[in-house]
C-alpha cells in the first residue's frame, strides 16, 4: 500500500466503526497535504477495488468505509505474503520476521500465543 493510500486509510480507521464518509470528509481531513478532491476520489476508488474499502452509491456521490481494522488488513497482508512461501520456508521466514522485531513487537506476539494456547 503506497503512501497516500496508507493516508486515506488511517482517516477511514479514525471514523466510528458503523460510520462511512464521502470523498469530500476525507479530503478535508487530508487538507495539510494540499491534495486535489480528484487525487483523493481517485484514491478512494483504488482502495475500493482492491478491497480495502466498502463502497456505497449515495445518490450521485459514494460513501466509504474500512472494510477491517488495521489489525485486520495487517493479517491479511501477512497471511498473503506467507501463502506465497513455500511450506517449509515458512519456518525460516518467520523467525527471520522474529529476529528483527522490537522488544514491544515480541511481547505482544507472546501474550497472542499465550491466549491461543
Amino acid at each position: 500500500m503506497g503512501e497516500l493510500e496508507q493516508a486515506v486509510m488511517d482517516a477511514l480507521w479514525s471514523l466510528d466503526d458503523d460510520q462511512w464518509a464521502t470523498v469530500r470528509q476525507v479530503h478535508e481531513s487530508l487538507a495539510d497535504r494540499g491534495l486535489a478532491y480528484t487525487t483523493v476520489m481517485t484514491v478512494m476508488g483504488r482502495l475500493a477495488r482492491k478491497e480495502y474499502v466498502v463502497q456505497q452509491r449515495d445518490g450521485r456521490a459514494y460513501r466509504y468505509r474500512p472494510r477491517v481494522s488495521r489489525a485486520g488488513l495487517t493479517a491479511e497482508i501477512m497471511r498473503e505474503t506467507l501463502s506465497g512461501v513455500a511450506a517449509g520456508d515458512r519456518g525460516p521466514a518467520l523467525v527471520s520476521f522474529v529476529e528483527d522485531a522490537s522488544p514491544e513487537d515480541i511481547a505482544a506476539l507472546r501474550r497472542a500465543l499465550d491466549d491461543l494456547a
